[in-house]
């Protein structure tokens, strides 16, 4: 159930945080940060970075992070250390932070009161990190004590409006109601463009080309239509769900 879970609700995410892009494209870019020394003291202080350190916090609330949460912050380690200088010794460094921060609890109303105040006029970019991070928890299909716990205690730092909040947390529980796995094995092969016949180490290089092909980027608003959207949140889906199938029956 999870694995459906995760890229099945991965592109509403995009598809619902596109619909603010503007504000947040403009300040994240590479000529934001051109003259950005890239340490792991400036990252840490850095919106994304903080943003990084409190992904790691809700990913681990349920006590580990797995597979899927790690397929899904991989992408958007890409999608961020590709506006900074050094994109390589950046995507480390947040590896490092994350880590790191996952671990911690003690300073969750710290970071989360700090990344707060410095997009407190910015409502854009709160409902953006908060719909990141409420999807985050909702990969594995449902969202634990602990998660719940972390995402208020965030929610309420950011300052952020508690009926803005529950409406993004019942948009991903509708939305994982609505997940409806394929049945036929045959279409499942065909929407992975593999075969049969291929091992499972082939079957996933193609699933997971397929995902970043359809995955919009978290940084970059890719200029496409609302209908492109959501055309690829149901593309997603239905990849998902195809390899899930494929996985099962190699089994």
């Amino acid at each position: 159930m999870g694995n459906i879970i995760l890229f099945a609700i991965l592109g509403g995410v995009f598809y619902w945080i596109y619909k603010s892009y503007s504000t947040y494209t403009s300040e994240y870019s590479k000529e934001a940060f051109k003259n950005m020394s890239i340490t792991k003291e400036s990252l840490m202080r850095s919106e994304l970075g903080l943003f990084v350190a409190l992904v790691a916090k809700v990913a681990k609330a349920d006590g580990k992070v797995d597979v899927l949460e790690a397929e899904l912050i991989g992408i958007m380690f890409d999608d961020i250390s590709a506006v900074f200088p050094e994109p390589q010794k950046t995507k480390d460094i947040l590896k490092e932070i994350f880590s790191e921060q996952k671990e911690r609890y003690d300073n969750l109303q710290e970071m989360a009161q700090t990344l707060g105040n410095a997009i407190r006029r910015d409502r854009a970019k709160q409902q953006q990190f908060m719909g990141f991070l409420i999807q985050l928890a909702f990969v594995d299909g449902e969202v634990s004590k602990n998660e719940d716990e972390v995402l208020q205690t965030i929610a309420e730092a950011f300052n952020f409006d508690p009926s803005a909040y529950h409406a993004i947390f019942e948009q991903f529980e509708q939305m994982i109601k609505n997940i409806h796995p394929k049945a036929n094995i045959t279409d499942a092969y065909k929407i992975l463009g593999v075969r049969e016949s291929d091992d499972m180490d082939t079957i996933k290089k193609a699933y997971r080309n397929l995902v970043k092909q359809y995955h919009p980027d978290i940084i970059k608003s890719q200029d496409k239509s609302d209908n492109y959207m959501k055309e690829a949140t149901e593309k997603t889906q239905e990849i998902n769900q195809a390899y899930e199938m494929i996985k099962k029956a190699k089994k």
